[in-house]
């Protein structure tokens, strides 16, 4: 409900998205993708993640109509007439998180805590067919033997120690258009790893005995998103596509319990 005070450039990842300072002093990343899409894809990661029980992993997002006209944006009008945003279109803003850091290191004495942080963030990318994270490092190693080494795109960690799920505009829509190319690199991601939070176990099995993945997506999207109407949901394939990939999780699961 907080107006738009200010709008920065940076910080926010790609050019086109703005810093936001809210009337409430609190700062948002208001994202603006190259394709409505990625929008949809951003919403439904962050649903989809509640939907498993992992939604705290990601910044708070909701999606945001551009109305340079309305009250949220009437302090910075002048400031949208210089950027890329059409008007009336859907965009969302991100909660800023303070002092996060690239440094994830080497595993500590709680390493079994690390580990199932690091075991939800393949399953959800596997599950969403997000390949700019970590996907995107293993593919880069024909080339480059040391780029496992470096930062992994858009996991960051927060000051409480947890790791940060970052920008899931690759998830769901643009992710399964590209399975072909991803999937040699993400199935054996998730084949690798054999401890899972209970939880995430347990919310797995749910939706896999249930078969209610993308009801159950859909009915939290559409009561969570006032805007849920102007991007829309998951075509009928690409709901059949998220219910196998739950699928073929529990029978991963099943299979590392019978080890």
């Amino acid at each position: 409900g907080a107006r738009v005070s200010a709008l920065e450039r940076g910080g926010c990842g790609r050019s086109s998205n703005r810093l936001a300072l809210l009337s409430d002093g609190s700062r948002a990343c208001v994202r603006y993708g190259v394709s409505p899409e990625q929008i949809q894809g951003e919403a439904l990661s962050y649903h989809l993640a509640g939907v498993l029980g992992m939604q705290h992993r990601l910044p708070p997002m909701a999606l945001a109509l551009v109305e340079p006209r309305g009250p949220r944006w009437e302090p910075v009008r002048e400031e949208l007439r210089g950027s890329p945003w059409a008007e009336g279109s859907v965009g969302s803003l991100t909660r800023w998180v303070d002092n996060l850091t690239t440094e994830l290191g080497d595993l500590s004495p709680s390493q079994l805590v690390e580990l199932v942080q690091w075991s939800d963030l393949i399953l959800f990318d596997y599950l969403t067919a997000n390949f700019d994270r970590l996907v995107s490092n293993l593919f880069s190693l024909q080339w480059d033997p040391r780029v496992m080494r470096r930062a992994t795109s858009n996991l960051l960690r927060g000051p409480d120690g947890g790791l940060v799920f970052m920008d899931n505009e690759a998830g769901l829509v643009h992710g399964y258009r590209l399975l072909a190319m991803w999937d040699p690199y993400n199935e054996p991601l998730l084949r690798s790893v054999c401890i899972f939070r209970e939880g995430t176990a347990r919310r797995v099995a749910e939706l896999h005995r249930r078969r209610s993945a993308a009801a159950e997506l859909r009915r939290r999207y559409r009561a969570r998103e006032p805007l849920w109407a102007r991007l829309g949901f998951l075509t009928e394939r690409q709901a059949e596509l998220l219910q196998a990939r739950i699928d073929f999780v529990h029978r991963h699961i099943a299979h590392c319990r019978a080890q």
